[in-house]
């Protein structure tokens, strides 16, 4: 193994949070800033996202410290690892909008916020952006690396590297990210306390969890929260999928999407019922995951709100509610008979939760990661991944993103995999498995990191 040489280029470092807040979040930004604070190196941290970086323009829209970012001291990071909230705040802002391929990265229009951002930074004499947030964030911290690759040979340049955050765990490249365990953890319990209600009022609660596209938030929390039933988007298949014809709204032209069959959702739920019923169980709880909202009916979803990036506005759906009445009017069709079946919806309370202590192991490690990569492995346009031990690894971008379309991939739970067969052997089954619900075969060995390898 060659010896390791400091990299004395990287004297002043950037530090960036954006999308949504996650637990353990200041034990990243401690461990960093601590790194390069203690080997006489400048920290600062930008409030808020990229809100005032993409703004940005040296006279009409200068950046000010202790306003829009702050030079980091010992003493503001120092004890911080196991509290809530952001040291430097959160947003979605994106200055990445609007490009969808390699071509669009030479278009002054298409980039002039990512432009904005480079000229900020540049001003600012960054030497390295150290970029924190999910696979949104990690596109632009793509953009912003290969931005620079098409600027002149004389430009100034800052490195880049990226640190996963999401409580979603939904993100290739690495195998849990900061705040999931906390965000388990939480919503578990919460689950345990509505299986109390539902035993003492002999009803149910259908819980929509967060995890945006992926089931592993709703898996951890069924698992752990000892519920009855969890439905992920990796188990609509076979009688609980549908296709439907939808036409895009910027072209008209027709395409097939897989959707959730709610009546065969609502019928296996009612299922459950009536088996528990024979076993003289009259309440229980059922998971499902909010990424499920996504594939309901077209007609569901017309006129929902979408965010920054796209993305249907789930919150606003409640599909723990919309499906409580489903299960309810087909639970009385079936049996006429009325059985208490309440929606609720889990997520929010988690994001800023006090931190599972393995979430601030994990966030401390990535932190020390992003000095390490800069300083002592030279690194620029890679994200801090751990394995094992919280052994620390580090994976090119090209291998997480689309080289095409720039795009990440979701990591979903492979059906049929240890993870997934867990949760079907612990909940409630009936005499007979229901078809495309059998614990299932284990599944061909895939990669260690689970991520399916770099996208092509």
């Amino acid at each position: 193994m060659s010896e390791m040489r400091a990299d004395t280029s990287v004297n002043r470092v950037a530090i960036v949070f954006s999308g949504g807040p996650a637990p353990a979040a200041n034990a990243v930004i401690s461990a960093a800033a601590i790194s390069f604070i203690e080997e006489g190196r400048e920290v600062v941290g930008f409030f808020h996202g990229y809100s005032s970086l993409q703004d940005y323009h040296p006279v009409a829209s200068r950046l000010l410290p202790n306003e829009h970012y702050r030079v980091l001291t010992d003493n503001d990071v120092r004890g911080i690892a196991n509290s809530r909230g952001i040291l430097i705040g959160t947003a979605r802002a994106n200055p990445g909008k609007g490009i969808t391929c390699s071509a669009d990265l030479s278009n002054p229009e298409k980039t002039r916020a990512l432009a904005n951002v480079y000229n900020a930074l540049v001003d600012l004499e960054i030497d390295a952006l150290i970029s924190i947030g999910g696979d949104d964030t990690l596109k632009t911290a793509n953009f912003l690396y290969e931005y620079q690759k098409g600027l002149p040979p004389e430009a100034r340049r800052f490195k880049v590297v990226h640190l996963p955050k999401t409580i979603d765990n939904d993100y290739r490249g690495i195998d849990f990210t900061f705040g999931f365990f906390t965000a388990v953890d939480f919503m578990a319990q919460e689950v345990q306390n509505l299986r109390a209600d539902a035993s003492a009022t002999h009803s149910y609660f259908i819980v929509e969890t967060m995890g945006r596209k992926a089931g592993w938030l709703s898996y951890g929390v069924a698992i752990a929260g000892e519920a009855d039933l969890v439905v992920g988007v990796e188990d609509v298949e076979g009688p609980l999928a549908l296709e439907e014809q939808v036409a895009c709204p910027k072209t008209g032209e027709v395409q097939t999407h897989k959707r959730v069959n709610i009546e065969a959702l609502a019928d296996r739920i009612v299922d459950l019922i009536l088996t528990r019923e024979k076993r003289g169980k009259h309440h229980g709880t059922i998971v499902l995951a909010e990424g499920l909202g996504e594939m309901l009916p077209e007609s569901f979803l017309k006129g929902l709100p979408r965010d920054e990036h796209g993305h249907i506005s789930l919150g606003r759906l409640d599909l723990g509610k919309l499906m409580a009445q489903v299960v309810m009017d087909r639970h009385l069709a079936r049996t006429n008979r009325k059985k208490k079946i309440t929606g609720v919806q889990l997520g929010y309370e988690s994001r800023c939760a006090l931190p599972h202590a393995f979430d601030v192991m994990l966030g401390s490690q990535l932190g020390i990661g992003a000095y390490r990569a800069l300083v002592e492995e030279g690194l620029d346009g890679h994200m801090v991944s751990v394995s094992g031990q919280l052994d620390l690894n580090y994976v090119p971008f090209h291998e997480l993103v689309n080289a095409d379309t720039l795009t990440t991939e979701v990591r979903f739970i492979r059906n049929g995999s240890d993870f997934h067969r867990l949760a079907r052997f612990l909940e409630t089954r009936g005499e007979k498995a229901a078809e495309g619900w059998s614990p299932g075969r284990r599944p061909e060995p895939k990669s260690l990191r689970g991520d399916g390898g770099p996208l092509t």
